[in-house]
Order: structure tokens, then sequence, then C-alpha cells
């Protein structure tokens, strides 16, 4: 059974932290703007816009000392995510989730955010939410549906939402707990504390920056060590900045995704609107969804 961390209301506090890779502070006002016009109260970590001098927010302990506090403050109900990057792998196994697992709050982000949704999702059996950061607020983005998306699913909204088909689609209709993020991340979680058991999941695989092999190789170990067996579902989202060898890998992505998957006869979608771009809806980790993919719509519906 997965436990929902309360719902936000007016008044509650959300702190933003980087627990992994640097952002400056000026990067994040509008999202801390915008939050502030949602209602809520603002507290602002010292990691962002920290004086590092190196790719980190901060040096290991720095980051796990400011994450831990967030985590055991209960005045805290969410906790959003400046950026991802690389940096919670390095110390995810030294946080401490004791007070966190009686008083639980939403965690908020994606990329290498997917280490700390993996890892609350497999040991607590807590949901959190992929979704935007606060670098996505700015240009205009605090208007779009995607943030507009974050702020519903804060507030407890049940989402629907719908996208264009794909003829690599394979149709169907499924209930089930969602799970996923980033694909390099869920694929370097294998076999650590932090790894995800896929079955009868619905599964969600995004990506950035990319080689074309690169892909092809780790969806290869998803499916070596059994994580595309026994799925519900299949979501592809978006994969960005893609880039070839220099000799060509000789497919595209959807081609070599497809030939990869077209063995399972549970229902796939391609090109869902979850990426490190603009197109990035809020999902809730462990939330429990309906998939309808047929050929005239796809939908996703949280029940």
């Amino acid at each position: 059974m997965i436990k929902s961390p309360p719902y936000l209301k007016k008044g509650d506090t959300v702190a933003i932290t980087c627990p992994a890779g640097y952002m400056p502070k000026a990067k994040s006002q509008t999202c801390i703007d915008t939050l502030q016009q949602w209602g809520f109260d603002v507290m602002v970590g010292k990691t962002l816009g920290s004086k590092s001098k190196n790719y980190f927010s901060g040096p290991d302990e720095f980051r796990l000392n400011e994450l831990q506090a967030m985590l055991d403050d209960d005045s805290i109900k969410a906790i959003l995510c400046g950026r991802g990057g690389y940096g919670v792998s390095r110390i995810i196994d030294q946080l401490d989730f004791t007070r966190f697992k009686k008083n639980p709050k939403w965690i908020i982000g994606f990329s290498d955010i997917t280490v700390l949704h993996a890892h609350i999702y497999s040991n607590f059996k807590i949901s959190s939410l992929h979704a935007p950061m606060a670098a996505a607020f700015n240009r205009g983005g605090n208007k779009n549906e995607y943030i507009i998306s974050l702020h519903n699913a804060l507030i407890g909204k049940k989402a629907t939402y719908n996208c264009d088909t794909h003829p690599f689609n394979q149709e169907g209709l499924v209930k089930g707990e969602l799970i996923g993020g980033n694909l390099s991340l869920i694929t370097h979680l294998i076999g650590t504390k932090s790894d995800l058991n896929t079955k009868n999941k619905i599964l969600f695989l995004e990506d950035i920056g990319e080689l074309i092999y690169s892909i092809d190789r780790m969806l290869h170990q998803l499916k070596r060590s059994g994580k595309l067996e026994g799925l519900a579902a299949l979501i592809l989202g978006g994969f960005s900045d893609l880039r070839d060898t220099e000799r060509p890998f000789g497919k595209k992505l959807e081609e070599l995704i497809q030939d990869l998957v077209k063995e399972y006869d549970y229902p796939i979608c391609f090109n869902f609107p979850v990426s490190h771009e603009k197109e990035n809806y809020a999902l809730k980790i462990g939330g429990h969804y309906q998939l309808k993919i047929s050929k005239k719509t796809v939908q996703l519906r949280e029940l």
C-alpha cells in the first residue's frame, strides 16, 4: 500500500534545495515568486546559489546535511529540488528517513532526483512527484500546463493527461502503480538499495544527451535484468539532445526501441510528454493510474 504525503494548503512551506548540481539563485527567482503566488511560504536552502567552485552545489556533506534537515523539519510540507544533474547517488545511503517515514512530505524533481524517487518508493512505499524543477518556471514557463500540473498535484487535484498517438504504440487499457524516471538513473540503480521492482507496474522512461547506442545498451540492460518483463504497461517519454556516433548506429531511436519491446504484449506508448524539456507533466511515483491507448487517443488518468 502506497502512502501519499499530505497535500498542500495555503500557508504551507515549500523548501528549495540542490542535492546534486549547482544552480545560480537568480534562476530560481521566478519559481520562488510563483510558489508564493500559489499561497505557499518558501524556504531557500544554502545549496541554492552556493559558493561552490565545481560541478556540485557544495561538498557531499553540505548537500547531505541540508537535505537531511529538510527531511526532518515537520514544518516543511514539500521539498522542491532546484535542479538535477548528478550527485544524489553520492549521498543517498547516508540519508536517515526515520522522521520522514513518520511525517512524509512531497519530494519534487526529475533527472538525477530519480534516485530519491526510486529509493523512497522501493524502501518506504511513499509517493513522490516526478515534476518540473525551478528553472522550468522561467521564460513564461510558470504559466504553462506542465507547471500548472505540478500545482494541481501538490493540492491534490487528480490529473488526466492526453497525448498524440504514435504508429509504434501498442493498444490496451490497464490500471496500476506508476513508477519510473530517467533511464540512465534507473539503469544505474539496478542491484542497489534503491532498485525498482517493475513487476505489474506502469513504467515510464525518459532521458537527455545520450548517444543512440547508449540508449540501446541501457534498454538491453533493463531487458536482461528482467525489468521489462511483466510490466502492466510501458510509457516512453522524450529523449532529447540525442547524438549519434561518427559511424551511424543505423536505426532511429524509436525504431530501436520498437524492435526491442515489440515481443511484449502489454500496452506501450511512445512520445508521452514527460522529458527534460518543457513537456514534462507532474507524475506521482507510486500513484494509481489508468492508461488507455487506442488508435485515436492516449490517456493517462490518475485514479
